[in-house]
């Protein structure tokens, strides 16, 4: 899509066409393995575009892992899985300094979070010091071992998951460790047809030979390098307003106790130059942050008890104040 001269919005550079000719690869690729769940796939590359983690929320059978697989094989990228429960401590996620009699040396052994893509499943079943040792890699991506600090090679993303239903035994990330997810992506059941592939295809595999024919698209030098482009992404300043005034917009609405933070505004932002990306263009559109809206805002904001009570849910409460926010015309 080309503008004219009177267009406020830049006009497409050859970088968009190139990113987007690179996600479209590694989307191809990531759908051919990954069936029925095209809106996931996409909201998780533009995650990823966008340098941010990703709070996965979605009942267990649904492929999390198997998305983070197929996504570490299209760039050659590492990927790590760590499986949260009460037990788990700080060191079973950064890593720790072990005595080797042998040597008489205390020798680095590396954690999990050594990887490119992680999933940390069931985040919420792990104590607080332990949710807190991950979120501050997530946020520093380094990592600090008896005063020695490692830096993580990039690209880092994590995709942390909740079980919607079973809360027993959870212990709830509190409002300012979301805070520090870019998105929060639901994921459901895939539609009949859809559900009838995988299944079909899973019964026909040797077990360990998921995801096995994924080509490899870059490396993860290329992803780097996307997500530079990714920032380079001109937004003029009536959509950056509009991206704040819609965060502004969840702090003075009746239905909600907790609004969305100046980092939620930032989010938006950076999630609308992904979705941009994704498209080929190299100037980011008010409808690139509306869509950008829900899966930015929704574990940002708290909804007030009546509401709650009353079965709304916050999606519907977030539609609706996007709705009531005027967006700038082009």
């Amino acid at each position: 899509m080309m503008t004219d001269d009177t267009s406020p919005y830049p006009r497409e550079s050859p970088p968009a066409h190139s990113l987007a000719g690179l996600i479209h690869a590694m989307r191809a690729e990531i759908r051919r393995v990954i069936l029925g769940q095209d809106h996931v796939i996409d909201q998780v590359l533009a995650a990823l575009l966008a340098g941010g983690h990703v709070l996965l929320e979605g009942k267990p059978g649904l492929g999390k892992t198997h998305l983070v697989n197929t996504l570490a094989r299209t760039f050659g990228g590492a990927s790590g899985r760590i499986q949260f429960t009460p037990d788990l401590m700080p060191s079973d996620v950064t890593g720790f300094r072990l005595f080797d009699m042998k040597s008489q040396t205390f020798q680095l052994r590396r954690g999990p979070v050594f990887t490119n893509l992680l999933l940390a499943d069931e985040i919420n079943r792990a104590p607080a010091k332990t949710q807190a040792a991950l979120l501050e890699v997530m946020q520093e991506r380094q990592v600090t071992i008896d005063g020695e600090t490692l830096k993580l090679a990039p690209p880092f993303m994590t995709l942390a998951t909740q079980n919607p239903v079973e809360h027993e035994g959870t212990y709830p990330l509190p409002e300012a460790q979301l805070d520090r997810f870019v998105m929060k992506v639901l994921i459901g059941y895939p539609d009949r047809d859809a559900e009838c592939a995988i299944v079909e295809r899973a019964a026909s595999e040797a077990p360990g030979d998921a995801a096995g024919g994924v080509a490899l698209v870059c490396g993860p030098e290329e992803i780097v390098a996307a997500q530079k482009a990714t920032a380079a992404v001109q937004v003029v300043p009536e959509v950056v307003g509009y991206a704040v005034a819609i965060a502004h917009a969840t702090r003075e609405s009746r239905a909600i106790s907790l609004g969305a933070g100046t980092r939620g505004a930032i989010s938006l932002v950076r999630i609308g130059k992904a979705y941009a990306a994704l498209e080929g263009r190299g100037y980011v559109t008010p409808d690139d942050i509306k869509s950008a809206s829900l899966p930015v805002l929704r574990h940002r904001v708290q909804l007030t008890p009546e509401v709650a009570i009353s079965g709304q849910d916050v999606d519907d409460v977030l539609r609706g104040i996007i709705e009531g926010v005027p967006a700038p015309r082009g």
